[in-house]
């Protein structure tokens, strides 16, 4: 597996397919660009899904992480962009994708994204 960013995360046959639970995976180093200034914002990004055929592994989505790193995304934006490209790669039943992004300007903002399979 190569060490640079990618936009690919690697599913894993989810070891316990006959039962329900859940996985909460946080990353408080996530960095993205301003779309509008450039200047960097940081941001934890917390996933809390429960797993459908796969789980995700975790060296990629750390490597997915990082691609968003030199680019301008706006928080709204870049949550459900994580939410969307999750659910393909990784299949969850119920997955919850939280962005706390760090203070700028006096603010701080959260998005929150969901999905459901079936819904």
């Amino acid at each position: 597996m190569s060490t640079n960013p990618s936009r690919t995360l690697l599913p894993v046959p989810n070891p316990h397919p006959d039962r329900e639970y859940e996985v909460e995976i946080e990353s408080p180093e996530f960095t993205a660009l301003c779309p509008v200034t450039g200047q960097p914002d940081f941001a934890t990004i917390t996933f809390k899904y429960v797993p459908g055929p796969y789980i995700c592994e975790l060296k990629s989505l750390k490597l997915y992480l990082w691609s968003f790193r030199d680019e301008g995304h706006f928080h709204e934006d870049v949550t459900n962009m994580i939410l969307k490209d999750f659910v393909e790669f990784i299949q969850p039943k119920k997955l919850h994708v939280t962005g706390r992004f760090n203070v700028r300007g006096g603010i701080y903002t959260t998005v929150r994204a969901e999905y459901e399979a079936g819904q």
